[in-house]
């Protein structure tokens, strides 16, 4: 999908490329004019990137969560009877309903991106009544596990996002807004390790495939936000990367074999050859072709 600047004749590039997955702070361009990029849209989630330079918002409320990245510039807006001023490589979390504005805080500009989560989603994904929605008193963090989970995101906004990752951003953040909020989380039982083991097994199963996430759900009776949490905490990864992994594993197998890399990529379930290039080099640091020189295999 090719989205557009308002105005602008040429493609949005993708700031962040294949730096998203360590961070989105590398992004130092000075906006030129006002402007805001949607991205595709996925159910309970919008994804934006706006440049402004002056005022950008008058005062108004969301009626979901804006969880999001200072990318350029300050970022300074008034919220809950204070000034707040985010910079660079800062999170910004606005409750739901909460009153704010927001501006470009020096004559430099101001450049982020934003993720707009339902409420009735992260509940869901916490698993707690609607009374314990997390409020994070200071809207301005310095969080490194939460900037990766919105790295994974908000890193490229052409991009249509997996079911299996934004189950497992989601979980991320929701986790991250209680903690900040200073809500307990739940421990993990032997059940619970049981039914995520469950998981795990299908996923080894069903690598080569889209997998889905009432799949996941079915096979391991939890839902799948709890998932995605026991999931971490026992094996250090998501079920998405999971499964990403095991791809990129036969991916490597096939090379080996000789096989050219657009069968590669249609067996191993990545959309294209290029798609297939990008993941292999974010997980093994080369590309497949030069994988294969390394190892000594003609392609």
């Amino acid at each position: 999908m090719d989205l557009r600047l308002s105005g602008n004749t040429e493609p949005m590039q993708d700031v962040l490329g294949e730096e998203a997955a360590r961070g989105l702070g590398r992004l130092c361009e000075r906006p030129v004019r006002d402007a805001i990029l949607s991205a595709p849209p996925h159910p309970g989630l919008e994804r934006i990137e706006a440049r402004f330079a002056g005022n950008a918002y008058d005062l108004h409320r969301h009626d979901t969560y804006a969880i999001g990245v200072t990318l350029h510039g300050v970022q300074t807006f008034w919220y809950r009877g204070e000034r707040r001023h985010s910079m660079p490589g800062n999170i910004i979390a606005i409750h739901p309903d909460e009153i704010h504005d927001g501006a470009a805080g020096t004559d430099d500009g101001l450049r982020y991106r934003m993720l707009y989560l339902q409420p009735a989603l992260a509940l869901e994904s916490l698993g707690r009544r609607q009374d314990a929605l997390p409020f994070v008193a200071n809207p301005v963090i310095a969080d490194p596990a939460l900037y990766g989970a919105l790295a994974a995101v908000l890193g490229n906004l052409e991009d249509h996002l997996d079911e299996l990752l934004v189950d497992d951003v989601v979980s991320q953040l929701t986790q991250g807004l209680a903690r900040h909020a200073g809500q307990p989380v739940r421990s993990l039982d032997a059940p619970a390790m049981r039914q995520t083991q469950l998981a795990r097994e299908y996923l080894e199963e069903h690598a080569l495939r889209l997998v889905r996430s009432d799949e996941l759900e079915a096979v391991s009776g939890l839902d799948r936000y709890a998932l995605s949490r026991h999931f971490r905490r026992l094996y250090a990864t998501s079920p998405h990367r999971f499964l990403l992994m095991r791809r990129l594993q036969r991916a490597r197998e096939l090379i080996m074999k000789g096989e050219s890399l657009a069968g590669i990529a249609m067996e191993t379930g990545f959309a294209d050859q290029s798609h297939l290039n990008r993941q292999f080099k974010k997980a093994f640091g080369v590309t497949p072709g030069r994988w294969a020189a390394l190892t000594g295999v003609e392609l």
